[in-house]
C-alpha cells in the first residue's frame, strides 16, 4: 500500500499557499497509509557556506538551544535553530560530516532526518492530518513539496522508519513498493562510506541515489542505473533543490498518476489526490509510462 504525493509550482505567485494547496493531498491518501506520514518542504534555502539540518528527538522537551550552544563553542561555528513540534530546523556554518560526527558523539539520541541548503522533513507515526497540523504545515510557504502516507509491511511503525527518507545533498525519496535487494545493496553502499539508521528499504534507495550524484552523476543517470541496480515493485517520487523526479519500474503495477496545468505539476498514487488542487478539472492527466523518468524543476 502506501500512498505518495508530490506538488511542484510553475507558478511562483502561489508559493504562499503550497501548505493549503497539499493539505488535501496528503489527507486524501489517509486509507493507504495510517500508520504515519511525513513531507519534504522546499523554502528558504541557505547561503552556500551554510547547511542546513533537519534534526528530530522522541523527547517533546529536548533542549535544542543548548544544542546549538555546545555546537558553536565546539565547532567554533554559527548556528541557528528553529524547534517545529519535536523536530529542530539547524542551520549552521560548521561543516556538514563535522556537525553529523559531533551530534552522534554528543546527542546519540537526536536524528539527522535530512540536510542540505534548502530542504526540510517532517514526519511523525500517526494519522497524516495529526501530523501535517502538528508541524504547522498550513502555512509552508515555499516552491514543491512531496510527501507520504505509510503502511508498514516490512519494518515496524516508528518515526525513523517513516518517509521521506534522505541521505544528504537537499536530495529526499518516497516510496510505493518493495525491493527485493536491498539487503546486498546496503552493504554495498556501506563499503562506501553511507550510513543507514533503520532497516526500511526506501532508506536504501534513498542513500543509492545520493551516493550516485556523490560520485558525479546527474539525477536523470542516477535513476536510470536504479533501473538496474534496484529489483523489485516501485514507484519513486525523488525530492531535489531544483524539483521532483518520478519513476516506476519496468513491470509498473504499482498505482501512479500525474497532473499538468500552466500553475502546478502534481503527482500522487491515486488521482483523488489531485482533484483538490485548482484547475485540476482542466489538467492535463496520465500515468506515467515503465521505466520512463520525467522531471520538473527550476533548471
Amino acid at each position: 500500500m502506501c500512498g505518495i504525493v508530490g506538488l511542484y509550482l510553475k507558478n511562483p505567485k502561489l508559493k504562499s499557499k503550497l501548505g493549503k494547496m497539499f493539505k488535501p493531498m496528503l489527507i486524501e491518501m489517509t486509507n493507504r497509509g495510517p500508520d504515519s506520514a511525513g513531507v519534504a518542504i522546499y523554502r528558504n534555502p541557505t547561503k552556500k557556506s551554510e547547511t542546513k539540518f533537519s534534526l528530530a528527538h522522541d523527547d517533546a522537551n529536548f533542549n535544542w538551544k543548548g544544542l546549538v550552544a555546545g555546537l558553536n563553542k565546539a565547532l567554533k561555528c554559527k548556528s541557528t535553530s528553529s524547534k517545529i513540534g519535536n523536530h529542530c530546523i539547524l542551520v549552521t556554518s560548521g561543516k556538514e560530516a563535522a556537525v553529523v560526527k559531533w551530534l552522534k558523539v554528543n546527542h546519540a539520541g537526536v536524528r539527522v532526518v535530512g540536510s542540505g541548503h534548502s530542504i526540510e522533513i517532517f514526519k511523525e507515526t500517526g494519522l497524516p492530518a495529526n501530523v501535517y497540523d502538528k508541524f504547522d504545515l498550513d502555512n509552508a510557504q515555499g516552491t514543491h513539496i512531496i510527501g507520504h502516507t505509510r503502511m508498514a509491511t516490512e519494518s515496524a511503525v516508528t518515526t525513523a522508519g517513516s518517509h521521506p527518507f534522505a541521505t544528504g545533498a537537499d536530495l529526499c525519496l518516497v516510496h510505493n513498493g518493495s525491493l527485493s535487494n536491498h539487503n546486498r545493496l546496503r552493504e554495498n553502499l556501506r563499503k562506501e562510506g553511507m550510513e543507514f539508521q533503520t532497516e526500511n528499504d526506501t532508506e536504501v534507495a534513498a542513500a543509492y541515489m545520493t551516493h550516485k550524484l556523490r560520485t558525479g552523476s546527474t539525477l536523470k543517470e542516477a535513476l536510470e542505473s536504479g533501473l538496474k541496480d534496484l529489483d523489485g515493485f516501485f514507484t519513486f517520487l525523488v525530492g531535489t533543490a531544483d524539483g521532483f523526479a518520478v519513476v516506476r519500474d519496468p513491470i509498473a503495477c504499482k498505482h501512479a498518476v500525474m497532473a499538468e496545468t500552466e500553475d502546478w505539476v502534481a503527482m500522487a498514487t491515486e488521482y483523488r489526490a489531485i482533484a483538490h488542487l485548482p484547475g485540476a478539472e482542466n489538467a492535463k492527466i496520465w500515468e506515467p509510462e515503465p521505466s520512463k523518468i520525467y522531471t520538473w524543476g527550476h533548471a
